[in-house]
């Protein structure tokens, strides 16, 4: 599966409780912060929910 690095680019103050509590759940915790999730559709949906305060990168799998 692949994996994205997600990184938190704005700030949480003066945002909506729900985005706040996707922030948290994805491990973000302030500006700069990175995490390293799959791919998954959950993941997918709450970076898409919160996609105006974060940046997101596709990783390299590397293959053996």
């Amino acid at each position: 599966m692949a994996q994205i690095e997600i990184t938190q680019i704005k700030s949480s103050i003066k945002r909506m409780k729900n985005q706040k509590q996707t922030l948290q759940a994805l491990g973000l915790r302030g500006i700069s912060k990175k995490v390293v999730h799959d791919a998954t559709p959950s993941v997918l949906g709450m970076v898409k929910k919160v996609e105006h305060l974060v940046h997101v990168k596709t990783l390299q799998t590397k293959k053996k």
